[in-house]
């Protein structure tokens, strides 16, 4: 339950977020955007229609069509982000922020715009619309769902150009493309990981310190060297990006001339990190 909660304040975070990127700097500045958010922003532009209402509707045709491909949770959140994203471009709409630099806006919503598809997302729901393809995307094709949602997104602002203008089309894509850098963070960065590899004659001695000091685990593997023919102890192990220093200095107190390759992890699952279920 606490969990639930946990996630329900998320949602309503990240949907504020993003409703106050579209009625702060999105609308008052011509902006486009992606996905149904675009198509309900051009469609208001050309006829006043309200963005909440219209995105609610877009988006509710889109999750009968995406639910086949997410899970039941993802459904329920889905619904609860995109009712509690409606109901905020609704009470904001008519929010303004006294600023007239046009890049400093783009930016600045592309930040929070960022910020608040990633809140969503970390929960476990989608804002519907672009969203659901990218995470179908993330399912079956393995695409990062920043960058396969920025693919999808592109897509209805370069349609928008009749519209809004060169000059806006433009800036709408450093605004998402500032908005992918910042959801992405958000979604794979809170937590980097690095997976390390090391070769020493003091394998056991390494080993036997990172699990007593840095209480991570150890796997070692078997080899041998092409050339030489000898046989290696291989350790690798997967620690946090702020434990890296500790274990360098365990390596070099052990052993200086061990050979270490650092790799960036992207996504860690298993024990003492995510749950495969989520």
């Amino acid at each position: 339950m606490r969990k639930r909660l946990l996630d329900f304040v998320m949602l309503a975070a990240g949907a504020l977020l993003f409703a106050l990127s579209i009625n702060l700097f999105a609308i008052p500045n011509e902006f486009g955007e992606g996905g149904v958010t675009g198509i309900t922003i051009i469609l208001y532009y050309l006829y006043g229609w309200s963005p909440g209402l219209v995105s609610l509707i877009l988006n509710s045709f889109l999750l009968l069509i995406g639910y086949k491909f997410l899970d039941r949770t993802t459904v329920a959140y889905t619904i609860v982000a995109i009712s509690l994203l409606s109901l905020f471009l609704y009470l904001t709409e008519g929010l303004r922020i006294d600023s007239h630099e046009i890049v400093v806006n783009a930016i600045f919503g592309g930040v929070i715009g960022g910020a608040g598809i990633g809140i969503i997302v970390r929960a476990g729901g989608t804002t519907a619309g672009s969203v659901i393809l990218a995470r179908i995307a993330h399912k079956y094709l393995d695409w990062n769902v920043s960058y396969a949602l920025l693919f999808f997104d592109l897509i209805v602002v370069l349609g928008s150009y009749f519209i809004i203008g060169a000059q806006a089309v433009m800036l709408t894509v450093v605004m998402l493309y500032i908005a992918t850098k910042v959801m992405d963070f958000i979604i794979e960065g809170l937590n980097p990981k690095k997976a390390v590899t090391i070769i020493s004659k003091e394998h056991a001695k390494i080993a036997d310190q990172v699990t007593s000091l840095m209480d991570r685990g150890v796997t070692v593997l078997h080899g041998h060297g092409y050339y030489t023919k000898a046989e290696k102890e291989i350790l690798y192990i997967v620690i946090g990006k702020q434990e890296l220093s500790m274990l360098k200095r365990i390596v070099k107190a052990s052993d200086k001339n061990a050979f270490i390759t650092i790799h960036d992890v992207r996504d860690v699952f298993g024990e003492g990190f995510i749950e495969l279920s989520k």
